[in-house]
């Protein structure tokens, strides 16, 4: 089952009007959107989205008339609206990341603690499986994604042993994959990390694959133009790269231009001078000790908020 994360925090952050119309870009299993449906009214609005078709399903099962449920990435997000016939919403969640189901389901290779094909997509109807690439993949390539989607030192080692695998015979699973970064690495430093070896090149061939970071370079922005003025976006990230992205937007959506701190400027003239878009909301949240003690994969998450302002 998945846990959601975050919950409590992510819903009160979007500040939920009961007549408004939201959007969770994430759906997962549908654990925000249980929480924001309990928070609308009868005429409040709710458009979940997710790749996953095992997510669309569970969506789908959701039986109220004031959600509806679109198989597809948040980086089309106005494209969906569009088919919905909305222009503008009050509020957009993000909830990065794979969801335990996808990590605990062995046929879809997410995990390097389960035996099971190399597939790791994100959306299983459409693409090259993680199999598909290793086969292919030259050594410079693998060593270029795993050093910059995994933030892997031992990059170098991996894609060698890698490489020198498949010349064997072809890298079709999941604990073959594992063995061969384990045995390509010192083991003593993940140790020292207290982390599996297989992790980060894992990490790093499913963000690739899934082009994970530059989806979501192409979202932001286009949550920011759907939302209404006072609306919210509440992103939740697990990985250094994600979190750095969204920290960096939404900072220069905040303060497009670095002004000197003493131009004597109302703070109407400053929003005008530099047309941000964005108002930072609080600091970045990360989960409690109660929840990490419940759901220690919540261990990484970040999640960062902000307010659209009133640019006319």
């Amino acid at each position: 089952m998945h846990v959601t994360v975050l919950p409590h925090e992510a819903v009160d952050a979007l500040a939920i009007k009961p007549d408004g119309i939201y959007i969770d870009g994430t759906f997962g299993r549908g654990g925000h959107s249980r929480m924001i449906l309990e928070r609308l009214g009868q005429s409040g609005r709710l458009i979940g989205l997710d790749r996953d078709l095992a997510a669309l399903a569970a969506g789908q099962a959701i039986n109220d008339i004031r959600f509806h449920m679109i198989h597809g990435s948040f980086s089309r997000i106005e494209q969906a609206l569009r088919q919905l016939s909305v222009d503008r919403v009050d509020g957009v969640l993000l909830d990065l990341g794979v969801s335990s189901p996808q990590l605990e389901e062995a046929s879809r290779g997410f995990s390097f603690r389960l035996d099971g094909p190399l597939d790791m997509r994100m959306d299983t109807s459409q693409g090259q499986t993680a199999a598909e690439w290793l086969a292919c993949a030259s050594e410079v390539h693998l060593e270029e994604v795993i050093r910059n989607y995994g933030e892997e030192r031992f990059a170098k080692q991996i894609a060698r042993a890698i490489v020198a695998a498949r010349a064997r015979q072809p890298v079709a699973t999941t604990l073959q994959l594992a063995a061969i970064v384990a045995a390509a690495v010192r083991s003593h430093e993940h140790t020292r990390e207290k982390q599996n070896p297989a992790t980060r090149t894992f990490q790093a061939i499913r963000i690739y694959l899934n082009q994970e970071l530059d989806k979501l370079s192409l979202a932001l922005p286009q949550c920011v133009e759907i939302l209404n003025p006072g609306g919210r976006l509440v992103v939740i990230s697990f990985h250094s790269l994600e979190d750095r992205l969204v920290k960096r937007f939404m900072r220069e959506s905040a303060n497009p231009d670095k002004l000197p701190r003493r131009l004597p400027l109302r703070e109407k003239e400053v929003q005008l001078l530099g047309h941000h878009k964005l108002r930072l909301v609080g600091k970045a949240i990360r989960p409690g000790a109660t929840e990490l003690a419940l759901n220690p994969r919540a261990r990484s998450a970040v999640m960062r908020v902000a307010e659209r302002v009133n640019t006319t």
